[in-house]
C-alpha cells in the first residue's frame, strides 16, 4: 500500500487526486505544517529537503510531487494518465508537465514567499505584486491553449490536469483569478465535478464551492 505524507492543499494534493483517480489503495499521513513537522528529524530522514509531499512505496521513498506523480502513472499504465511511449501526445505531455511544475509552480512560490527573495522587507510587497502579474500572464497562455479543449493534453485526462487544477486553485485570490478566464475557468469548473477531485478534496477538507 502506498503511503502519502501530505498537508491539505499543498503540493501533495495533485498526487492525492491521482491516487484516487486510479483507485489505488493508499494511506494518508498528515504532516502538520502548523507545528513545522516537515522539519522534524523523523520527516527529514524521509525527505531531506523538508518539504511536502513524500510517497513511500514499500522500500522506495520519493519526494517532489511531479516525480511522485510520474512514478504512480508509470506503475499503473492502465490508468492512461500518461500518454503511451511513442505516441505524438507523449512529448506534449512532458512539455506541459515541465511548464507547470518548473515554470508556473516556481513563479507561484516567489509570489507566496516574497520575503525569501530579498534582504529588504520593504520590497516583499512589490515582489508579490510583480509575481502576480507574471503568473496571471502564464494563466492567460494556458487559457488560450484550452480553447476548444476539455483537457490540457489530447482528448483524455492526464496527470497534467490534476497539477494544473492544484496550481490554479492556489491562485484563487488573485485580482484576476484563473476562474475568471473563459476557457480555463470552464475547464476548472468541469474538473471540480470529477469524482477523484471531489473525493480527495473532501478527505483533505478543501472546499470547492467557488467552482459551482
Amino acid at each position: 500500500m502506498y503511503k502519502l505524507f501530505y498537508y491539505p492543499r499543498n503540493a501533495s494534493w495533485a498526487p492525492h487526486m491521482l491516487m484516487v483517480e486510479m483507485g489505488l489503495r493508499h494511506e494518508l499521513i498528515l504532516v502538520d505544517r502548523k507545528s513545522n513537522a516537515q522539519k522534524s528529524e523523523s520527516y527529514l530522514k524521509l525527505n531531506p529537503t523538508g518539504r511536502i509531499p513524500v510517497l513511500v512505496d514499500d522500500e522506495l521513498v520519493i519526494h517532489e510531487s511531479a516525480a511522485i506523480g510520474l512514478h504512480l502513472c508509470e506503475n499503473h499504465p492502465e490508468s492512461g494518465l500518461i500518454p503511451d511511449m511513442g505516441s505524438l501526445e507523449r512529448p506534449i505531455f512532458f512539455q506541459w508537465l515541465f511548464y507547470l511544475t518548473s515554470s508556473l509552480q516556481s513563479e507561484l512560490m516567489v509570489y507566496f514567499y516574497p520575503q525569501r527573495h530579498t534582504e529588504n522587507p520593504d520590497e516583499a510587497a512589490a515582489i508579490k505584486q510583480a509575481q502576480e502579474a507574471r503568473v496571471t500572464d502564464m494563466f492567460a497562455l494556458i487559457d488560450c491553449e484550452l480553447e476548444g479543449k476539455n483537457f490540457l493534453v489530447g482528448h483524455r485526462i492526464s496527470m497534467c490536469d490534476f497539477f494544473l487544477f492544484m496550481f490554479a486553485h492556489w491562485a484563487s485570490d488573485f485580482d484576476k483569478p484563473p476562474l475568471s478566464f473563459e476557457h480555463l475557468g470552464r475547464y476548472l469548473r468541469d474538473l471540480a465535478k470529477r469524482n477523484s477531485v471531489v473525493t480527495a478534496s473532501e478527505l483533505e477538507g478543501t472546499n470547492l464551492d467557488i467552482y459551482r
